[in-house]
This record gives structure tokens, C-alpha cells and sequence, in this order.
């Protein structure tokens, strides 16, 4: 094992679901859960950090974030895990971009106002992480000495690792037979929390026929309309996300602690339940990306749910959106990978969750000599499926549309080691808890085929499955 480096099993937490642990870590600054909570080909490992050593919050103006997250991250031991089934993230940044991060990266319009005392970007490094493999159950707890003080190391993970061991034995504690993505539920809140769109039918319908003159007009040929729902929130988010991890399992649900609000004093968090990856990046450089288009709901039964999945897989309409966004994908890997690499091994397959039924879609690359996760990121940032083709122009169009700014929805989140390797989601079905209000965006691909009813509709659909995992509903706004 290299010096800077530590990595080993930790059996009292085998087959504990990460949620549990990470609920007797909360007393803890800047906790971050990563859980794969339904199987998945993507979806394999779960990560809880917490009390990091550095965080890097990025204002609207100075300099450049990426920059100083290298320099930040370059503190850590970069070297490579040698052991076997070792899980990919030993300790790095951890954290979100938000969507109005890509303000930074392209000029774009500024129509709407801020409203969220959220950072654009907030990535904290964290030195140690607890880890669990999903398909074997097994508890890792790894960490990478910062500044090459590895008695420092030693003594956090000690501290970490005895701190888990007390919580595991202690009467009532940690139960190892329930399975890690399985976790028990959060008792329903006392009364539903009800949120208010803040975009009617009529104009949200409007915003699509909109977009359908962009469309017409040559302007573009597809964009991700968005709208918002909110609530008055000041309370507790964690038993919000227990439930929302629970009642809407996820490929990439995440729960991030942004800490208090300075206007408040209440907890502002990230509650994620997405099925999206947006960009995974090994240490050896293979990039690939999974882009989802197409959606229609799942069905009562088992045979309307295979009626709606042939539907989806016959629509030209759905495929046509999936591949301009595939091409999207193409286009932004190929600015920094390799030329003659960057492949579509899979395009188009069906793939389900609670809620909904998906196409998805698969871009692979590998990422040229020199650069680095935040050159991938640079180049592809924010994510094709949820912006538009071409991108920019998409982008660019949207801002006239949507009264709100976006804040994190449709951002990333995710996990940059300090062996260059990542792994990112696209923050779609995510509640952000601001420290005043619960929001959930919900949004759609319009095309020149698109039915504005249709569209509204799908919206509907796509915010039933994270609010009645909450308790919660829509009200007409």
C-alpha cells in the first residue's frame, strides 16, 4: 500500500444500509451520502463522507473554480488503490454544480434573478469515505493524507473507524441483515406538503409553443423545458431524503449538507433521487456518458406497463429527441477526447424506474493525454439531455422562458478522486431545501412534434414519483 494511501475492510458495516450509518454521522460538518439504491449497470457502489478538510464554494465572478479545485484536490495522495474490488472513490472532492454554473463556461442571457442563497459550485475535500459494494454487501473505509501528513490520516480514520464500530454494536444499532439498498421508512409527516408550480398549465403550455417557433424558425432543434414547484421550508430535509430514498429509490440518489442558511439559520440540502448519470471518468482516462431521452409512465399493471414501454420504443418522436442528444453528447466528448474514440455502444434502450420508464442512451470516449476530469467537465457542462440542440443556443433561448433560474436542477453532482477517476449524476427528480422554501423542478424535451398538453402531462408524471415519496403534492398554482 503506498504511504499516503489507506484502504481496508471494515465487516462490522457489511450489509448495513449506508443511510443508517450516515444517520449517526449527521452531528458531523458537510455530511455527503452517495448511494446507488436499485440495481443497475451503473449503479454498484455507495459513498458517505463527511467533516471535510477543505470546501470550495464558487461565487458568480472571480476566479476560475476549476482551477483552484485542481490546485485543492492535488493536496490529496494521488495514488492508485492496488487492491482487488476496492471500491473507485479512496477520498477527493465531493459536491454540485449548478445548472447557472454554465453562466461560467458560456455567455449566456441573465433575464432571471437569482433567488436561492445557493453557491454556483460547492465541491468539499474529503480525506476519508466510508464505502460500500452493492452487489456483495462489503464496507470499505479508505482515505488519502493531505499535504503528505499521514499521521494525520491515521488519526482521523482511527477516530472514524471507532466511531462506526460503537454505532454497529450498540443496542438497537446497526442491523447487517437488513440488505445496504434496502433502508426501513421514515414515518409520513403529519400533514402533505403541497407545492405550488410556478408555471400554470396555460403558460407552461405557452413555453412549448414557444419553443416550437424557435424550432420553426431554424433557431434550434429541440430544448428541455423546466418548470418550478415550491413550498415555505424551514424545517429538517434529512427525514424528507430517508423517505425519498425509500418510496423513489434511485441509481444516483445523493443527499448533500450544505450547511445553514446565512438568512435563516435553517439546513440547506440537496435531496436527489436521479436515475441520470451525466459523466464517469476512470483513472486511466475512459470517459462515458448516459444520456437519458423519452419517458412515458409506468403502467398499473403489468400489461399496461409493457403497452406503455412499446409505445416508448416505437415513438419517433421520443428516438429522434435521444438521438440529437446523443449527438449533443458526441460533439462535447469529442472536444477532449481522443480522435476515432468517441463510440455510441448503445442507443436507445429501455430502462424503468418507480415511476417512469426511460430510453437511454450510451457515448464512450477515451480523454486525450494531459487533461483531466475538469477539462471533460469544461467541455460538457451542462448536460446535453437537459439543455437542447445545439446546446448553447438552446441554452441561450431557454432563459426567456423559464421565470426562474434553475439553481442546482439540472446541475451535477458526484465524486472527483484524487486518482483523476469520477463519477457524476444529473440532478433531475431533486428537491433543494434553500433554507426557506422545498423546490422540485420538473421539465421535458420539446420538439416540433411536441404536444403542449402532452408535454404539461409528462411533467405531472415526472414529479409523482419524488413528491408521494415524500408526502407530498402538486397544487394548481
Amino acid at each position: 500500500m503506498p504511504p499516503g494511501l489507506r484502504c481496508a475492510r471494515l465487516p462490522e458495516l457489511d450489509g448495513v444500509a449506508p443511510i443508517d450509518v450516515a444517520e449517526r454521522l449527521r452531528d458531523l460538518p458537510g455530511m455527503a451520502l452517495l448511494e446507488s439504491a436499485r440495481p443497475g449497470r451503473n449503479a454498484r457502489w455507495s459513498y458517505l463522507a463527511a467533516d471535510p478538510v477543505a470546501v470550495l464554494d464558487a461565487p458568480a465572478d472571480g476566479a476560475d473554480p476549476f482551477a483552484t479545485a485542481r490546485r485543492v484536490l492535488g493536496r490529496l495522495s494521488a495514488d492508485k488503490v492496488a487492491i482487488p474490488d476496492a471500491p473507485p472513490f479512496t477520498g477527493g472532492l465531493v459536491g454540485y454544480l449548478s445548472y447557472d454554473f454554465g453562466r461560467r463556461l458560456e455567455r449566456l442571457p441573465s433575464l432571471a434573478a437569482p433567488d436561492q442563497e445557493l453557491p454556483l459550485l460547492r465541491l468539499a475535500l474529503h480525506d476519508w469515505v466510508v464505502a460500500w459494494n452493492r452487489r456483495t454487501g462489503h464496507a470499505w473505509l479508505a482515505g488519502r493524507a493531505l499535504d503528505e501528513r499521514i499521521g494525520r490520516l491515521d488519526e482521523r480514520l482511527d477516530v472514524i473507524a471507532e466511531r462506526l464500530r460503537a454505532a454497529a454494536d450498540e443496542d438497537g444499532g446497526l442491523d447487517p441483515r437488513v440488505p445496504a439498498w434496502h433502508a426501513p421508512l421514515t414515518p409520513e409527516p403529519a400533514r402533505a406538503i403541497e407545492l405550488r408550480s410556478g408555471l400554470g398549465r396555460a403558460a407552461f403550455e405557452a413555453g412549448v409553443e414557444a419553443v416550437r417557433d424557435e424550432i420553426a424558425r431554424g433557431e434550434i432543434y429541440q430544448a428541455n423545458l423546466t418548470r418550478r414547484l415550491e413550498a415555505p421550508f424551514r424545517g429538517d430535509p434529512w427525514p424528507l431524503y430517508r423517505r425519498l430514498r425509500t418510496g423513489d429509490p434511485a441509481l444516483f440518489a445523493a443527499y448533500l449538507d450544505l450547511g445553514p442558511s446565512p438568512v435563516t439559520g435553517a439546513t440547506r440540502a440537496i435531496l436527489s433521487a436521479s436515475p441520470e448519470p451525466f459523466l464517469a471518468l476512470t483513472s486511466d482516462g475512459r470517459v462515458a456518458a448516459d444520456p437519458i431521452k423519452g419517458t412515458r409512465p409506468r403502467g398499473r399493471d403489468r400489461a399496461e406497463d409493457r403497452a406503455l414501454a412499446r409505445e416508448l420504443l416505437a415513438s419517433s418522436k421520443d428516438r429522434a429527441e435521444n438521438v440529437m442528444i446523443v449527438d449533443v453528447l458526441r460533439n462535447d466528448l469529442g472536444r477532449v477526447c481522443r480522435p476515432g474514440t468517441v463510440r455510441v455502444p448503445r442507443l436507445c434502450r429501455l430502462e424503468r424506474t418507480a415511476a417512469v420508464q426511460h430510453l437511454v442512451s450510451t457515448v464512450t470516449g477515451a480523454l486525450r493525454p494531459g487533461l483531466d476530469a475538469f477539462h471533460l467537465l469544461a467541455a460538457s457542462f451542462p448536460g446535453g439531455s437537459i439543455t437542447g440542440a445545439p446546446k448553447i443556443r438552446a441554452m441561450q433561448l431557454l432563459e426567456a422562458h423559464e421565470p426562474v433560474r434553475r439553481g442546482p436542477y439540472t446541475g451535477a453532482a458526484g465524486w472527483i478522486g484524487a486518482d483523476g477517476a469520477m463519477q457524476t449524476s444529473i440532478l433531475i427528480r431533486t428537491f433543494v431545501a434553500d433554507g426557506t422554501r422545498l423546490t422540485l423542478h420538473v421539465g421535458g424535451g420539446i420538439t416540433w412534434r411536441s404536444d403542449p398538453a402532452a408535454e404539461w402531462d409528462e411533467t405531472v408524471a415526472k414529479a409523482r414519483g419524488p413528491l408521494s415519496a415524500i408526502g407530498g403534492r402538486e397544487i394548481e398554482a
